[in-house]
């Protein structure tokens, strides 16, 4: 048989920091070992200062080398790291590879920490508190990924916060579950969600059996099998973007696999929602390269986050796989739609012709009410609009939940007048409202029975839409397997409102699924962004709660930096100095956000009168990476983004919470306020290593009265 040849995903990564010259060599070696690892080109020495006695060293030139897993049974090879001579073979003498004996799954530890562990194991007996996990027996632990000779490190963790202190130690599915289990989800939940068996028989594992190891789908989060050709050659374009081929084993399960009708993935930012969502739509795509007519339909909110993700799904998915799926925003796929079918859509988006229409028909409001006119603006998108309310008689019919001002049949007739009159400027002006324009596109489906091309749908920011949205998006594709993907975070709503699905046709009991890693932020980044929501209770999509349980990063950094300066030329300063300490290529991966467009032009000025260059990125543009400088760009455009440094810039009380968002309702002024807090979180969960967050005069009510 062919030796099975595999790379780990920090293989890729050590190349990556190797000298350019090296790099290329290293490259030319990979092409040589997956080709054939017996080959006499290839030299393997022993490493007389290795643990694991499995580990050689081969040779890419004079000064470098790799190091290879190279078991004394079977068949298997596998590349782990890439550096200088002494380095590597340092790299070397503290690793050893096992194979879980209760999962199968392929595990890289830390020689330092198996030693630091049997000394905590002679200490045993002398522990006088209990332990975090007493109640949790071994072999449940090692089900869910600790390895056994960590075990002890593991037995003497006594309280939750000190679970952190296994991050570095761990292998990182371990590391999850303790922390899942640290956070009170039940071990049943736990083991649930990694599929593993409660059962108390042991597990039948061959510890010595590597390329079965390798076949465990676990084990490919972190080992590429070098037989995927499509799958190498993306990791050699974009060795720091594991995300198109390292994924999750929690994201794989959603993935690759058919499913008995909608789905529903939750997750927190920086989880993974809209890699999984990519993947998933490839998977579909590929599996219908048979049939020339059906298209993947991948639709997302706002026109920048379509451009992005389809960016995004020519680096994963091959030409023809990619003509399968059609990425636009739902909006843009509405507009296009109708006017295929010969009602032109004409949506009105410009302020000043929608305030004129409003003023318009606010002349009819009554006078003996005293309703200010925000009143009608908020009844018509929070009551008329989702509820499709038409006549006065649909109007006495209409749910009114959470509403300020309370209503009874006869105030409703002394308002009414107030919508139909604004319904009529729009009817007479040819103009829709997003929400009609969906409605209007829905009954087209409906009473010509029109068949479209979508045997799959890929929802991305499920949370933005409302319910006139998703009675579309059901319509647009059949009831059948595999027919709506639906990625969301309510955390993260900054458009829509509250949405059941359900609602809207789309049953997803048993079929909802929650990612909690965050594989972007660093974990004190992720938990200053999640105190800003401390508090609140979001919706699950589906007329349930969304609690954050178990939501953690698995990586370790520096807290954010909060100031307030005395003016805008101080802040301004501080930002230009701090980017003056980064590279060219750190400038294209930083980034400013702002509130609003207005605030862009100080910062603008600043980096110009300081020689630093920057780029703006649009709000219906690709952030083209070819361009140099730092990022510019208001908070709203930076969703779907990331960049190794953020700074939230302009943070300023009246402006985050925006004033003029007022309301004389306070069910509408907490959800204004709730919408803006997220667009905060949003905003700083884009950073990866480095956020700074400030403002000038007085900062945002959200940043000073954030919980330490």
């Amino acid at each position: 048989m062919h030796p099975k040849v595999a790379i780990s995903s920090e293989f890729f990564s050590s190349v990556l920091k190797l000298p350019k010259a090296q790099q290329e060599k290293a490259v030319k070696f990979i092409e040589l070992f997956r080709q054939d690892p017996t080959s006499p080109g290839i030299n393997y020495e022993s490493i007389q200062s290795a643990r694991d006695r499995n580990l050689r060293s081969v040779r890419i030139d004079q000064a470098y080398r790799a190091i290879v897993l190279a078991p004394e049974r079977g068949d298997v090879y596998i590349l782990l790291w890439a550096d200088k001579h002494d380095d590597a073979y340092e790299w070397a003498g503290n690793k050893v590879l096992r194979i879980n004996p209760e999962n199968g799954v392929l595990q890289i530890l830390e020689a330092q920490y198996i030693d630091e562990a049997q000394q905590l194991q002679q200490l045993t007996g002398q522990k006088t508190k209990p332990g975090l996990f007493d109640a949790i027996k071994d072999r449940y632990l090692v089900r869910l990924g600790v390895p056994e000779e960590l075990m002890p490190l593991v037995r003497h963790v006594e309280i939750p916060v000190d679970v952190d202190d296994l991050k570095a130690k761990l292998p990182d599915e371990a590391y999850e579950a303790l922390a899942m289990l640290a956070d009170g989800v039940s071990l049943e939940e736990a083991l649930s969600v990694y599929d593993v068996s409660l059962q108390d028989e042991p597990a039948q594992i061959d510890t010595h059996d590597f390329a079965g190891a390798l076949d465990n789908p676990d084990s490919k989060r972190r080992f590429l099998l070098a037989s995927d050709d499509e799958a190498l050659q993306t990791m050699l374009d974009a060795p720091l973007e594991k995300w198109r081929v390292f994924l999750h084993p929690l994201q794989r399960k959603l993935v690759f696999r058919d499913w008995n009708g909608p789905v529903r993935v939750l997750g927190g930012a920086g989880t993974g929602k809209t890699v999984v969502a990519m993947h998933r739509a490839k998977w579909l795509a590929e599996r219908a390269l048979t049939d020339r007519e059906t298209r993947i339909l991948f639709t997302t909110y706002t026109k920048n986050l379509a451009i992005d993700i389809e960016q995004n799904l020519k680096h994963i998915c091959a030409p023809e796989a990619l003509r399968k799926i059609e990425v636009i925003n739902l909006d843009a796929w509405v507009k296009r739609f109708m006017d295929k079918q010969g009602y032109p859509t004409n949506f009105a988006f410009d302020k000043r012709q929608k305030k004129q229409l409003w003023d318009n028909a606010l002349v009819l409001k009554p006078d003996a009410l005293d309703l200010p006119d925000s009143f009608f603006h908020e009844e018509w998108e929070k009551v008329i609009q989702p509820q499709n309310v038409n006549s006065l008689e649909n109007y006495f019919k209409a749910r009114r939940l959470g509403r300020g001002v309370q209503l009874n049949r006869t105030l409703k007739k002394a308002v009414w007048p107030v919508f139909e009159n604004y319904r009529s400027g729009l009817d007479d002006a040819g103009l829709k409202e997003t929400e009609d324009a969906y409605r209007d596109a829905l009954a087209l489906i409906q009473t010509k029975s029109i068949q479209l091309p979508y045997t799959g749908i890929i929802v991305d920011e499920g949370q933005d839409f409302g319910l006139n949205a998703f009675r579309l998006i059901r319509q647009l594709a059949p009831e059948q397997q595999n027919d709506l993907f639906i990625v969301g975070d309510a955390h993260q709503r900054i458009y829509g409102s509250k949405v059941v699905l359900g609602q809207c046709g789309i049953k997803i009991i048993g079929r909802s699924r929650k990612l909690r890693i965050n594989y972007r932020t660093t974990e004190q980044i992720r938990h200053w962004a999640v105190s800003l929501l401390n508090g609140i209770a979001f919706d699950d999509l589906d007329n349930g709660v969304d609690e954050q349980t178990g939501y953690r990063s698995l990586m370790s950094g520096t807290e954010p930096i909060i100031q307030c300066f005395a003016n805008a030329q101080m802040e301004a300063e501080f930002i230009v100095n701090s980017l003056k300490e980064l590279t060219d290529q750190g400038l294209a991966k930083a980034c400013i956000a702002v509130r609003r467009h207005a605030d862009m032009e100080r910062y603008r000025l600043a980096l110009t009168e300081s020689g630093i260059p920057f780029y703006q990125i649009d709000q219906n543009a690709l952030d083209n990476t070819a361009q140099p400088g730092v990022r510019l760009a208001t908070v709203h455009r930076v969703k779907g983004l990331e960049f190794d440094a953020m700074y939230v810039a302009g943070i300023n009380e009246g402006i985050v919470p925006l004033a003029i968002l007022d309301s004389d309702d306070p069910t509408i002024i907490r959800e204004r306020q709730q919408r803006e807090r997220s667009l905060l979180y949003v905003a700083i969960t884009r950073a990866k290593g480095f956020c700074s967050i400030s403002g000038f005069g007085k900062l945002s009510q959200f940043i000073s009265s954030k919980p330490a």
